[in-house]
């Protein structure tokens, strides 16, 4: 009997002699718990590492015998915890958000920018900060909230005419979209340097200047999104099976597309709102889940969460360090390290079915 746990791949020799191969995959279990560990660890980095060297003896006592007014327990309590927890909240959106779009429309390359999302966002707050001087990371949040939610409805409800919101429909529509708001982006940016100045600093995606109220506000939209993914991840799986398959199945196509697209602007929404339009992090972590677990939504949606707060987070350390005392902004480190992940991810093959 074969082993459950194992994957067998065909190599062809230039002989022409197949050689089977076997290459073990743990458990979804234990990939998910080891995962998660190191999550723990990145966060810890991320509160102890920086610009400015802390012991880490400081670090445990900015949270067990805090000293109030102590320069290096303010630093690890108001300014690096803040930013963990928010690219926490951050990277598992990204990472559940393109682990949905990539099953619900059968493309391994869907991410929030492909239906316009990050576009919808973006031009929310070009005309926040053009039109009514909006100028902090908190006041960003409610527009891109309300820009990407935008987006992705006329998305959704576009590409849902005449006929149905089949994948084809969706990505076009969703191109269409983004081609038409960027110029005008275009257009309002270049009209102010000021404006310019402002979203540049947004739009590459950053942790800094985010405080705990920032969490605070887009907790509740976090939780809900989630809550909606981990109900569609059994959905997920038979719909890979096919439409006439999933519905011979009991699964209500309709009702799961709702669910879908609700889940979606959620997530996307408050990921972009949390820290900016970040890309190619969604898209490298939901491909690396598929090749650690398989196509197995109900493992690899969490997975891909995990995986994406694991490398944002680590992206924010790795930006405070390179560059310092200067820092470099976590969507910078994140495309620098997610491209040549997705590349190699891309020609071993990992990730190339639903």
């Amino acid at each position: 009997m074969v082993d459950p746990m194992q994957r067998t791949a065909t190599v062809t020799h230039p002989t022409g002699a197949p050689d089977r191969r076997i290459r073990r995959r743990l458990p979804p279990a234990a990939t998910l718990g080891i995962a998660v560990g190191l999550l723990v660890v990145v966060g810890v980095a991320s509160l102890a590492i920086g610009a400015r060297q802390i012991p880490f003896d400081v670090v445990v006592q900015a949270f067990t015998a805090p000293v109030p007014g102590d320069p290096d327990q303010v630093v690890v309590r108001d300014l690096r915890l803040p930013r963990a927890i928010i690219g926490i909240m951050a990277g598992a959106a990204f990472g559940v958000v393109a682990a949905i779009l990539q099953g619900a429309t059968r493309n391994p390359l869907a991410d929030p920018g492909l239906l316009g999302i990050n576009a919808g966002a973006s031009l929310a707050v070009v005309a926040a900060i053009s039109f009514l001087g909006v100028a902090s990371p908190f006041g960003f949040i409610w527009f891109a909230l309300g820009g990407a939610a935008l987006a992705a409805v006329v998305v959704f409800l576009i590409g849902s005419m005449g006929g149905g919101a089949s994948p084809a429909r969706l990505a076009l529509t969703g191109a269409a979209v983004t081609a038409a708001t960027t110029p005008l982006i275009t257009l309002l940016l270049i009209r102010d340097v000021g404006t310019l100045s402002q979203y540049r600093f947004w739009s590459v995606g950053s942790l800094a200047g985010r405080g705990l109220e920032t969490a605070s506000v887009l907790w509740p939209f976090l939780v809900g999104g989630l809550v909606l993914a981990a109900w569609l991840a059994r959905r997920m799986n038979l719909l890979a099976l096919g439409d006439d398959v999933a519905r011979g199945l009991g699964v209500r196509l309709s009702t799961t597309r709702i669910v879908t697209a609700v889940a979606v602007i959620v997530l996307a929404a408050t990921a972009t709102s949390l820290a900016g339009p970040i890309a190619l992090l969604g898209l490298a972590v939901a491909h690396a889940a598929r090749g650690l677990v398989g196509a197995d939504y109900r493992w690899l949606t969490p997975l891909a969460g995990v995986l994406g707060a694991i490398v944002l987070v680590a992206a924010d350390v790795i930006g405070r360090v390179v560059v310092a005392p200067a820092e470099l902004e976590a969507g910078i480190v994140a495309a620098i390290v997610g491209a040549p992940v997705l590349i190699a991810l891309v020609r071993r093959g990992r990730g190339a079915s639903l």
